[in-house]
């Protein structure tokens, strides 16, 4: 996949995104907080089962590689942590406005940045640090009800604990996010909203609102099923910190839905923190480099074709259209330059 494809998937994992919190705040009048988290993510795993379902029924098969056996301590850990991740967000939106939830949202790019960087050697350019900076500044401001008492929101804590939890997630993903995304977002619904709604039940938060359900379980196909498939294509290309960096854009379509839907107005501290979240989610767009990088020998399976510079492969039985098709398959050492991002292919280190 080529970058540019890679960024308006991931623009529009974003806006898909974006459409969630100030939707799910309207649910919370008739559903409590635990089952919704657990409702928006089995929607997104039973959306995205039917979707497959669809597929394998009108013969559309995929060339996207299996998640096998080395994979299970990521998946694993995706799914507890998207247990947790809603459910704060949750309780963050019955304490506080929507709009504040959507903004600190983007303290998940900080959190997935300094992840990468520091847990997973994921390279990280001069511009998305400051990118980082920027967007930590705007975090803080709206960690904030009242600059002028400076007394810090409950809600807002629940948010920036929730950012953290998807912070880890999303390195997860990105760990097996070459396999097949669809495999990934039903795993990933199903695990997760399965757990969230044992927690659920054993907190007796339960309903009996069969239409509030109904469109939580939509809901959830939409902003979190389609908006994770597109998340996790965009991943394989640009690496998990570019990737939440362009999650910039969901928390503004949130403010947008909030500002239309709860007439929420804009207090002096919010405009601020906008303009500079703007200013750093223009920064993390950038971040691209190019060296002399030399690729160490590596076997693994995924989506590919031979067009890319990096699957010099042979084949027994050459495709002579070069379809993408998945397979086991081994990279030689080699190096090379070109501009690239901290892709699959790419996990060099760097000397600065």
């Amino acid at each position: 996949m080529n970058q540019k494809h890679a960024i308006r998937l991931a623009i529009l994992a974003a806006a898909l995104y974006g459409i969630s919190s100030p939707l799910s705040k309207g649910l919370l009048q008739h559903l409590p907080p635990t089952l919704m988290a657990a409702l928006l993510y089995l929607g997104a795993g039973l959306g995205m089962l039917l979707v497959n379902l669809y597929q394998s029924i009108t013969s559309r098969k995929s060339s996207e590689a299996s998640l096998t056996r080395a994979e299970l301590p990521f998946v694993l850990g995706m799914i507890l942590l998207d247990i947790a991740a809603p459910v704060f967000l949750m309780v963050a939106l019955t304490l506080t406005t929507a709009a504040n939830v959507s903004l600190l949202n983007n303290f998940e790019i900080v959190a997935t940045s300094i992840i990468a960087l520091v847990v997973f050697r994921e390279a990280i350019g001069r511009t998305l640090w400051i990118a980082i900076a920027l967007i930590t500044t705007a975090s803080m401001i709206l960690s904030f009800e009242d600059l002028s008492s400076l007394s810090f929101s409950i809600g807002s804590l629940f948010a920036i604990l929730a950012c953290l939890c998807w912070g880890f997630e999303n390195n997860f993903t990105r760990k097996i996010s070459l396999k097949d995304p669809m495999q990934i977002v039903v795993i990933k619904g199903i695990g997760s909203g399965a757990g969230a709604l044992i927690l659920a039940l054993a907190m007796r938060q339960v309903s009996t609102d069969i239409l509030s359900i109904g469109l939580a379980l939509l809901l959830g196909f939409v902003a979190y099923g389609l908006s994770i498939y597109f998340y996790v294509s965009a991943q394989r290309t640009l690496g998990a910190a570019r990737t939440s960096a362009y999650y910039a854009v969901a928390p503004f379509i949130g403010v947008l839905l909030s500002i239309i839907l709860y007439g929420q107005p804009l207090s002096a501290s919010f405009i601020i923190a906008l303009a500079i979240m703007l200013l750093g989610a223009n920064f993390a767009a950038v971040d691209y480099h190019k060296h002399a990088h030399r690729h160490e020998p590596l076997a693994h399976a995924h989506r590919h074709n031979h067009h890319d510079g990096h699957h010099t492969h042979s084949h027994d039985h050459p495709d002579p259209h070069d379809h993408e098709h998945s397979h086991f398959h081994t990279h030689e050492a080699h190096e090379h330059t070109h501009r690239h991002t901290p892709d699959t292919h790419h996990q060099h280190q760097h000397n600065h």
